[in-house]
């Protein structure tokens, strides 16, 4: 049988050589078709006899250049509405290949094919249509070096496993994605499959090892004729029902019962250009957060985006220089989660000629009752982006952000950058400038952050130098900041080695510096690692790092460095595992701060039970203990356990139980979902929060107790639907 196998093989991948032959520097013209194929995962259609098609796959992790271990044939054809791909991905092994029956956006530890696709053919960034081998999808944005997986577009796929491997059909509706007018219009793609079972991701075209992983400077043209220019017109009508009932004295008592409507409206004024509106926007959160740590912050937690009218045209707001190493505190100049409890609010977004790209926002975000007796009842947020691009990747951009609240605001406007040196290296900077005012009875407060990051990727090195500074009233309301008063400067070099060895893919070694003056004390402090990471035995990786540092806080030097140990592995196609354990000199945040040591233990282990049934299980740990007295200052353990039953790829149950050991609470959350597209959703969610203490009548109060008592209660309905014209 294995030779007739491999005489299958060859047979197939001389025909398609026989038959066409492309190279990666060619423009590859998309087949047009009357008969659109039936997106079923079976590539008996007759448009795949005729379809571009592409082969000759390459490696690209863990190594460059070196010939696919399964061989990987694409296609590509389209009609006036819709582009349509498929894949057929052959494996030796078939039984290996790993694959589930999950929710969108849940198959990244499977195997996996993927079509990025620039659509406008700029180089700024590309959409991702991610497939498993049994058509379940997952889709991103990526722009300005960064992923964005909350994205949701409208788009069908199926795919199937076969006795040699999996075929996998993809169809994209012109209406989902945006795209140039005119005839013909040239978009460029990136083919992809991963194999997980050796961390392995090959590609059409290759990538240039010397180029590194700069992506969007390496995809194909890709050439469409008469496409349909479309006026698009979406509305998206929600019903959310809720019920909260809370503790009180004992009792839990009904105190929200409400049904809201929510709209959100979408009209294209051109295939590129897109204007959005919605009134009362739903937060769309059908599980609880997972739980984080929430004791002994320097700043705020971060939690992502997931309401569908903020996401759209979302990557625009990337801006370059930010998140450019371990320490950079300015992680985004609009982070929409502090858009709140929304009202209203309108954006417009998309490309305006070949070169410029533009996005405005604007939102009435409802204000607490707290906040209400001392101004008006919203705050009006306005976020202006432009960004125009040169040749390669390279562009210019500028952003203006707005928080008013009656007699207090909070604006910031700047430019930002990036421009590509070589074929390995690009130079980025930002400038930003911020004037805010909480108390009309005080000063304006104005502050800059500055940013510059220099960076050289390629198959062998990595390495980046940065300079930052941000002064100490710098400040961004829309934004995400985790700390003001500094100027710092750093290096970070990753030399990686590809030893000659069926164990060993790869390893990369790293080290970092970084100095940076505390701006309020004058002080300096340090942050300096070594590292090494080895990946083996295809999906296995260790990693140690050691760090020497120092942090500034409330005007003292504090050491901060320690040892990290972690590993991870796909072990078997039903079950992984990942753990880390940090130990490390820490500080008590506090008005009167104090040295310790603190213990951080990260463990995430996934069972699939079945393709259908999987057992997602976390657990977090922290602690402090203080140096001068050896007190045990807290403990923080949580155990999270999430099983979801997923019945096909539009239903699923999920149930969710999390015990928070230091809060003495325990979380359930029960939800049964069904997604036919993204926006026609339902939802039925239950859940409950159970705390350690008891009522005592005699002292009119809660006390402790060992016994858990129901504190909270909730129970949600959504319903919502998405219309298409």
């Amino acid at each position: 049988m294995k030779n007739v196998f491999n005489m299958k093989i060859t047979f197939i991948f001389i025909s398609l050589l026989a038959l066409q032959l492309i190279s990666a520097e060619d423009k590859l013209k998309s087949v047009k078709t009357e008969n659109p194929p039936i997106i079923d995962g079976k590539l008996d259609d007759k448009i795949w006899n005729d379809a571009l098609v592409v082969s000759g796959f390459k490696t690209f992790a863990p190594d460059f250049g070196k010939d696919g271990s399964e061989i990987t044939i694409a296609y590509s054809a389209y009609d006036a509405e819709n582009l349509y791909f498929a894949f057929r991905c052959f494996d030796k092994e078939p039984h290996k290949i790993k694959s589930s029956v999950s929710s969108r956006d849940n198959i990244r530890p499977d195997d996996w094919v993927c079509i990025n696709l620039d659509s406008f053919y700029d180089q700024q960034s590309l959409y991702a249509f991610y497939v498993n081998p049994l058509g379940i999808q997952m889709d991103s944005r990526f722009a300005s070096g960064q992923e964005d997986f909350s994205a949701d577009f409208v788009w069908y796929s199926s795919g199937q496993k076969l006795s040699d491997g999996y075929s996998v059909e993809i169809s994209i509706p012109l209406k989902s994605i945006r795209y140039s007018e005119g005839n013909p219009v040239t978009m460029s793609i990136f083919f992809e499959r991963y194999i997980s079972r050796f961390s392995e991701h090959d590609s059409y075209p290759e990538l240039d090892p010397a180029k590194g992983f700069a992506f969007l400077t390496q995809m194909a043209p890709l050439i469409y004729y008469d496409l349909k220019n479309y006026t698009l017109f979406e509305l998206l009508p929600a019903f959310t029902y809720n019920q909260k009932y809370n503790l009180n004295a004992g009792q839990l008592q009904k105190y929200v019962n409400k049904g809201e409507i929510s709209l959100t409206t979408k009209y294209g004024i051109t295939s590129d250009l897109i204007l959005d509106g919605t009134y009362n926007p739903d937060f769309s959160q059908i599980e609880a957060d997972a739980g984080q740590v929430d004791v002994n912050l320097r700043y705020q937690l971060y939690y992502p985006e997931k309401r569908p009218f903020f996401l759209e045209g979302n990557e625009i707001y990337n801006v370059a220089a930010t998140q450019s190493s371990e320490i950079d505190p300015l992680i985004s100049l609009v982070h929409t989660r502090t858009i709140v409890n929304p009202l209203t609010g309108i954006k417009l977004s998309g490309k305006v000629g070949s070169k410029n790209t533009i996005a405005f926002m604007f939102a009435m975000d409802k204000l607490p009752a707290d906040m209400t007796a001392l101004s008006d009842d919203y705050a009006y947020v306005p976020i202006f982006r432009y960004k125009q691009s040169f040749s390669d990747d390279s562009y210019l951009g500028g952003i203006i952000t707005d928080r008013e609240i009656k007699n207090s605001y909070d604006r910031v406007i700047g430019t930002d950058g990036m421009l590509r040196l070589t074929d390995a290296s690009t130079l980025e900077w930002n400038a930003f400038y911020s004037s805010s005012n909480s108390n009309p009875l005080q000063e304006n407060q104005a502050g800059r952050a500055l940013g510059l990051v220099y960076k050289y990727d390629s198959r062998n090195l990595y390495y980046s130098f940065t300079g930052k500074e941000i002064s100490e009233n710098f400040n961004t309301e829309t934004g995400y900041l985790t700390r003001t008063g500094i100027f710092a400067l750093t290096g970070l070099v990753r030399p990686k080695i590809y030893p000659n060895s069926s164990f060993i893919q790869r390893i990369d070694l790293e080290t970092f510096s970084a100095q940076t003056q505390d701006k309020p004390s004058s002080m300096w402090e340090t942050y300096n690692y070594l590292s090494a990471q080895t990946f083996f035995l295809g999906s296995w990786n260790f990693k140690l790092k050691y760090s020497y540092a120092t942090e500034i806080f409330e005007n003292e030097k504090f050491r901060t460095g320690g040892f990290l140990v972690s590993f991870g592995s796909q072990f078997t196609k039903q079950f992984s595992i990942s753990l880390s354990y940090k130990r490390i000199n820490a500080i008590y945040y506090s008005v009167n701060p104090y040295q310790g040591k603190s213990n951080r233990v990260s463990t995430i282990m996934v069972l699939n039970l079945s393709e259908n049934f999987e057992s997602y299980s976390t657990f977090t740990f922290s602690d402090f203990t203080r140096d001068s007295d050896s007190q045990l200052i807290y403990e923080y353990p949580i155990f999270r356990e999430r099983l979801t039953y997923q019945f096909n790829k539009y239903l699923f149950f999920r149930g969710i139980v999390e015990y928070n050991k230091y809060k003495r609470q325990l979380l359930t959350d029960f939800l049964v979902s069904f997604t036919y597209v993204p926006g026609t959703v339902i939802h039925l969610g239950y859940g409950s929060l159970y705390e350690k203490t008891e009522w005592n009548e005699f002292q009119n109060r809660y006390v402790d107790s060992n016994n858990f008592l129901e504190a909270q209660r909730g129970f949600f309905f959504k319903m919502s639907y998405l219309w298409r014209n």
